[in-house]
Parts: structure tokens; C-alpha cells; sequence
């Protein structure tokens, strides 16, 4: 029996709540720094019926073990299609208010690509490009777990964006394992960020390179992300990558 916290109706709510984000600041946030923590989505409840929907062997498509692949430690399985609500949902939706300002980000670098209003029409044009594997994750780390500094790219189409959602509670559930980013910038050190969640919040980051203007031009920084190392306890994070796999 699906739990009623990842039922069908949980995503028109879920929806409701990504629609009322503050996207004027969660875009001037991602302008300023290359992320934004856009608030608390998911319930308690939400987040611990996401949790136990990692046992479902048949929601996923894959497991990877990250030790096997030099990734760090700790493990994630990839959804499979049709992705179950509430995140066939939530990826729809966030697409949607992150598409203007993928666009926006376009511009400024002078591209003249531009992504569709729609994920469904940019899933069409991950097809044409050979990506049909769908990249929304769950992560588990436990005691020792960590996650190497990656970029979540999966073919020449890449959507510039992508959100993570924790699913555990800090200090009750697990302690360590911040999230982390990494922004190289030209003819510079890099600089890092510690990036603190609640249970249920969302951050917003960039998946790859994102924009910044400078004083003379607009140039490019690379950004990675990453999760150090867990002290103690299991820490889980619902991944919602916009661009599908090869």
C-alpha cells in the first residue's frame, strides 16, 4: 500500500509549495553566489516516507555503491520512470520557475540556445540527444560516508540547475555531512561554501558553469558539490537532477 505522504494527491500540494517560493530571491541568490536555499518543502513525514521508499526495489532503476567507483562512500539508487509522486511532481514544477532563469543565465553568456517553458519538452529534446534514463536519486551516507566534489552531468544536454532536498534532521538523525560547493573563478583561488539544511529544505545550485560579470565582461566559473564526511548516524537526500542520462 503507498504510503499517503508519496500518494498522488501529496504532489499537487508539493506543487503549490514549490509555486510559492520566493523567486525573486532564490534568483538573486543563485546570480550572487551560484546557489539558494529555497526553504523548507517536504514534512516530516514526507521526508521519512521518501526515506523508506529507498527499499522499493521496484521504484529504482539502478544502485551505485560509490567505493566501487572511487565517488567517495556511501550509496544512491536512481528512479526509474514512471517516477512516483512526489517527485515526478516536484521536478516538473521546479523546472518551470528554474527555466527563466536557466534562460536569463543564457543570455548573459551570450548563448542563443534557450530552454522550453516546459519539462516535457525539454525531456523531448534530452530524447533527441540520445539521454532516456531519468537522474532523480536518493543518496544514503551512514558513519564514515562522504561524497567526493562532482558534477552531475549525464550527456551534451545539460540543464544549468538542479536542487537537493534533505531528507534527514541534523544533530537528531545524523551529524557532519554538510553539503558543499566548490566555485573555481579565473585567475583565482576557489573559493567554498558550507551550505546548512533543515530537514525538508531545498538548496538550489549550479549543476556546472554559471555566469558572473565582472568589471570589464562577463565571465565563467565552475561549480562542484559534495558532502563531507558523516560522523554519525544515516543521512538521506532526495537529488533532483533536470536532464536525463545517456
Amino acid at each position: 500500500m503507498q504510503d499517503t505522504a508519496l500518494a498522488p494527491a501529496a504532489g499537487a500540494k508539493l506543487a503549490a509549495r514549490v509555486a510559492a517560493l520566493d523567486w525573486t530571491q532564490i534568483g538573486a541568490d543563485l546570480d550572487a553566489d551560484g546557489y539558494a536555499i529555497a526553504g523548507t518543502l517536504l514534512s516530516a513525514a514526507e521526508c521519512a516516507a521518501l526515506r523508506a521508499s529507498y527499499a522499493d526495489e521496484a521504484l529504482f532503476r539502478s544502485r551505485v555503491v560509490m567505493a566501487r567507483h572511487g565517488f567517495g562512500r556511501g550509496e544512491y539508487r536512481y528512479f526509474a520512470y514512471p517516477l512516483p509522486e512526489p517527485v515526478a511532481t516536484m521536478r516538473a514544477v521546479f523546472y518551470e520557475f528554474l527555466a527563466p532563469l536557466a534562460n536569463h543565465w543564457q543570455a548573459l553568456a551570450g548563448r542563443e540556445g534557450r530552454f522550453p517553458a516546459l519539462h516535457a519538452e525539454y525531456l523531448a529534446r534530452c530524447r533527441d540527444a540520445g539521454q532516456t534514463r531519468p537522474t532523480p536519486l536518493l543518496l544514503r551516507y551512514g558513519p564514515g560516508d562522504y561524497n567526493c566534489l562532482h558534477q552531475d552531468l549525464y550527456g551534451g544536454e545539460a540543464f544549468p540547475l538542479q536542487v537537493a532536498i534533505l531528507l534527514s534532521a541534523p544533530d537528531a538523525d545524523f551529524e557532519g555531512g554538510e553539503f558543499l560547493l566548490t566555485e573555481q573563478r579565473p585567475r583565482a583561488q576557489s573559493r567554498g561554501a558550507v551550505v546548512p539544511l533543515a530537514r525538508g529544505e531545498a538548496v538550489i545550485f549550479a549543476v556546472d558553469r554559471r555566469p558572473v560579470r565582472g568589471a570589464r565582461r562577463v565571465h565563467h566559473v565552475r561549480l562542484r558539490h559534495g558532502v563531507s564526511r558523516v560522523r554519525r548516524g544515516e543521512r538521506c537526500t532526495l537529488g533532483l537532477i533536470l536532464h536525463d542520462a545517456r
